[in-house]
């Protein structure tokens, strides 16, 4: 107990102390993170520490999920539905299908194993390209999109992770049935979501003190993720919606003053989740060496490139066509909401970074199938899910503020911003003249 609390110090210090060097060094805090991680994984007479997948699934995800959502603007999310399920369902699918297509054809894995790895490497993370390009002040509909892509990805990979793991494990798979359980979980979880911002809003009403509301607020994504999650769905639907209820009905239940306060909270909490997230992820590189010292080096670097060429081409070969064909093949949709430039879906594919969830994920599949076999390939998904995180985190995240500035979108995102912030003054004006007015009567 007393040598967890010290290791948690510990890399709350390593936290603050990379934090703050990439503060003044404008480096990205999320690649120093899993930089330091690493260092510390491999330095001498470090004990190891694996990430529990159920740490990372129960714990981590559902208040970065549920603040994520009730931070999302209920209009935007509505407006931007479209491109949004088209990324978090379609392009999750659709990447899962390819890595299993290249494992098969190009290493000789199994369809179903090869399905099982692509479940887990499909869904971008939710925090770490957000963190990196929020500091670019990136046009508002892309960030957006990317915010609300990051809400539901998760729950399409995991569902079609359980899949893809019970049909190895079984050895059979019902496609028809497989499909009606994912859309029989969405509408449960949507119901229980909803039933669940409903009832803690009522009862922060009734509390009206803000450290019990905001303690409430805590409570809240564990609450919506917990049972779902325990009877078989994600769990992530359901805190979505739980914070898109919030969001939309919160300032008419809320006080001002107890809102201020959880935005305080929760950016401290977030900061904190998020930072031991990223040193996770680098501190896995220990379990990594241990486990593929049976393994060919040549053929888990060629087998590597492979699966990260795969994700990441996958991403781009399906946003550009989702982007601009369907505007071409309906001129209503064309008219109601006219082509992006080529930066868009450019910049919305670059973005597809992986993380902690797909490790977790990884780091979560059986020792043995049914019949009580070794899971084939279990070392080599992992081997192959850390490289793609650490290939789509690194290089990606490090050269996505360089590909912003190049694509013109920061000059983009601060004219909105400037447009934007006058439009608040003429409003903020227009607000000081008609009370003026009024009082003006009054006092006549």
């Amino acid at each position: 107990m007393i040598a967890g609390l010290q290791t948690l110090v510990f890399l709350l210090a390593a936290v603050a102390f990379v934090a703050f060097i990439a503060s003044r060094s404008g480096a990205a805090a999320p690649i120093l993170l899993v930089a330091a991680g690493v260092l510390i994984a491999v330095a001498p007479g470090v004990p190891a520490l694996v990430l529990e997948p159920q740490f990372v699934l129960l714990l981590v995800l559902p208040p970065v999920i549920y603040i994520s959502a009730v931070n999302m603007s209920w209009r935007e999310f509505k407006f931007n539905l479209r491109p949004i399920l088209l990324l978090a369902v379609g392009c999750v699918v659709f990447t899962t299908i390819s890595v299993s297509l290249a494992t098969k054809w190009l290493l000789g894995w199994p369809l179903a194993v090869g399905f099982v790895l692509g479940a887990i490497v499909s869904p971008p993370d939710a925090v770490a390209p957000l963190a990196i390009a929020r500091r670019m002040q990136l046009p508002r509909r892309i960030s957006v999109i990317l915010e609300g892509e990051g809400l539901a990805n998760d729950a399409t990979a995991l569902v079609l992770y359980r899949f893809a793991v019970a049909a190895v494990s079984v050895g059979s798979f019902s496609l028809a049935q497989g499909g009606e359980t994912f859309t029989a979980i969405i509408a449960g979880e949507i119901v229980w979501g909803i039933g669940v911002g409903w009832t803690m809003l009522r009862l922060r009403r009734f509390m009206r003190d803000p450290r019990i509301e905001i303690t409430l607020s805590l409570i809240t994504p564990f609450l919506a993720y917990w049972p779902p999650e325990h009877l078989g769905g994600s769990g992530v639907i359901a805190t979505v919606a739980t914070g898109l209820y919030i969001s939309w009905n919160g300032p008419r239940l809320i006080s001002a003053a107890t809102r201020l306060q959880g935005v305080f909270f929760w950016d401290f909490f977030l900061f904190l989740i998020e930072g031991l997230v990223f040193l996770f992820t680098g501190l896995q590189a220990q379990a990594l060496f241990a486990r593929i010292q049976d393994h060919s080096l040549n053929e888990l670097a060629v087998s590597a490139a492979i699966v990260s060429l795969v994700v990441i081409a996958a991403r781009f070969v399906w946003t550009f066509p989702i982007t601009y064909l369907p505007r071409w093949l309906i001129p209503p949709l064309a008219r109601r909401d006219p082509p992006p430039p080529w930066q868009w879906p450019f910049i919305i594919s670059f973005t597809g970074v992986r993380g902690i969830v797909s490790l977790a994920a990884a780091l979560a599949i059986p020792l043995a199938t049914a019949d009580g076999a070794p899971f084939p390939y279990r070392d080599s998904i992992f081997f192959l899910t850390f490289c793609v995180v650490m290939v789509t985190l690194v290089f990606q995240g490090s050269v996505l503020p360089w590909t912003i500035r190049k694509l013109g979108l920061v000059k983009t995102g601060m004219r909105e911003r400037v447009l934007d912030r006058a439009e608040e003054l003429r409003a903020r004006h227009a607000a000081i003249e008609a009370s003026s007015a009024k009082l003006a009567r009054f006092g006549a």
